[in-house]
């Protein structure tokens, strides 16, 4: 009798070590196919518009031009230029992003007429006070975190999967949790949680266009709704126009153009 019980827990400690290696293989394969469905967009330029909403409600409207370049077998490269209003404009942004360490970003400020390199301990602070962190602004590179598939669910009216995604250099967050439409295969929500694995912040993306690049569909989010629930305040980006498929020259994204 008493090995039967002993049989039964060794089985039972199988099935649930199973589970768990099976639910972090699916997690990957999920994250590996909706990345591969969003590369080779070779490029983007667009212009966009941030908006800040303090906890009573008032608001701060920014505007921005971007460009991204797609680089092979690394993260992308992006830099942003604020063009209003005149206390930010001249303001820009470059980050080179990689899978296998933490990313390189640098700030130039018109004002001080000088770069400021962003350090990985600065990463989880507020880009340009918004509730949208520096690590937000990097391209979300699957080698940059480990996944466990939760559950399929349906949100709204998209069928989606739900899979916990944990980072693996250091970070401003402990995990995120992110609700991943099936068919677009890109998010739809994103929830952030603290170093203390408290919810955070929740972004909401919206607002879906579809693109084709060389044949090749893929859907962005024109709207992200990041609200902080921590602190009531949300921030807003808003793509006024994009274009997929454009390729800058890589000396853009030098550290030295950024004066």
């Amino acid at each position: 009798m008493c090995n039967k019980k002993i049989l039964i827990i060794m089985m039972s400690l199988f099935s649930l070590v199973s589970y768990s290696k099976n639910s972090q293989e699916k997690g990957l394969e999920i994250a590996t196919k909706v990345q591969d469905a969003n590369n080779q967009f070779l490029g983007e330029i667009n212009t966009t518009k941030m908006i800040l909403i303090d906890a009573y409600g008032a608001q701060t409207v920014r505007k921005m031009k971007g460009k991204i370049l797609e680089v092979e077998n690394d993260g992308d490269k992006s830099l942003s230029t604020f063009l209003e209003p005149l206390d930010v404009k001249g303001t820009k942004m470059l980050t080179w992003s990689h899978k296998q360490k933490n990313d390189d970003q640098w700030l130039y400020l018109p004002s001080l007429r000088r770069v400021k390199r962003i350090s990985s301990s600065g990463q989880s602070s507020s880009f340009m006070g918004s509730e949208f962190s520096f690590e937000d602004l990097g391209s979300q590179e699957v080698e940059k975190f480990t996944y466990n598939y939760l559950k399929d669910e349906t949100l709204g009216d998209s069928l989606t999967w739900v899979l916990e995604r944990t980072p693996i250099r250091k970070s401003g967050y402990s995990k995120q949790i992110v609700w991943t439409s099936k068919k677009m295969l890109t998010p739809l929500k994103i929830e952030y949680f603290d170093r203390r694995e408290k919810l955070l912040k929740t972004a909401v993306f919206s607002d879906f266009k579809e693109y084709s690049i060389k044949k090749k569909k893929m859907f962005r989010a024109n709207k992200i709704h990041m609200k902080n629930i921590q602190t009531k305040k949300e921030s807003i980006f808003l793509w006024e126009t994009r274009s997929l498929g454009s390729v800058s020259s890589s000396r853009e994204f030098m550290k030295r153009s950024l004066k």
